[in-house]
């Protein structure tokens, strides 16, 4: 099993960046495919990025694409979204999440194991 500790969320004005980071205990990590989600107050909870095991595909929502970026460093475990150019909209609860078997990275149901969550706000 794994479980898994967001951190890096904050307070940040329009235009500006954050990196988050998911921190994953467990010896498997590596063999686990990776994605991001949020939730804004009112919303479902939607896809952000994934990621596969190896860090070769990487996948995104049409949302965050060329401003987000999802990457993995299995040495330590632990998963990154970057956020440039964020917008108000950005502003969500962000969820790190893992699967082992599904390959369907946009599904919320794909996906067996979830972090705690971290707040990122963005400022207008």
């Amino acid at each position: 099993q794994v479980q898994l500790v967001e951190s890096g969320g904050g307070l940040v004005q329009a235009g500006g960046s954050l990196r988050l980071s998911c921190a994953a205990s467990g010896r498997t990590f590596s063999g686990y495919r990776m994605g991001w989600f949020r939730q804004a107050p009112g919303k479902e909870r939607e896809f952000v990025a994934g990621i596969d095991w190896s860090a070769t595909s990487t996948y995104y929502a049409d949302s965050v694409k060329g401003r987000f970026t999802i990457s993995r460093d299995n040495a330590k475990n632990t998963i990154y979204l970057q956020m440039n150019r964020l917008k108000p909209e950005d502003t969500a609860v962000y969820y790190c999440a893992g699967t082992r078997y599904s390959e369907n990275y946009y599904l919320r149901t794909s996906y067996a194991y979830w972090g705690q969550g971290t707040q990122v706000t963005v400022s207008s």
